[in-house]
């Protein structure tokens, strides 16, 4: 009888966490989706500021473009050289 309490317990753990990892994905895909958006009208007010004044363009920053991914950097690289 023990077993199928425990059993019946796991269940419904399994089920809230699948719950909260599908909640998560939502709104990762809306985070996504918000990024990708405020990036296309950046791009579009920054080509309309270009045209209207081409001087005002060239002193605006560079485009940031998208996020830099994390690279694996080993340890032994970061080590200090023999002097």
């Amino acid at each position: 009888m023990a077993v199928w309490i425990v059993a019946g317990v796991a269940f419904l753990l399994a089920l809230a966490a699948l719950g909260a990892v599908r909640r998560s994905l939502r709104k990762i895909e809306a985070l996504t989706q918000s990024y990708w958006e405020l990036r296309y009208d950046y791009t579009r007010l920054r080509s309309q500021v270009a045209r209207l004044d081409p001087e005002q363009a060239a002193a605006l920053p560079p485009d940031p473009g998208p996020p830099a991914a994390v690279s694996f950097v080993p340890l032994a690289s970061m080590r200090k050289k023999d002097q």
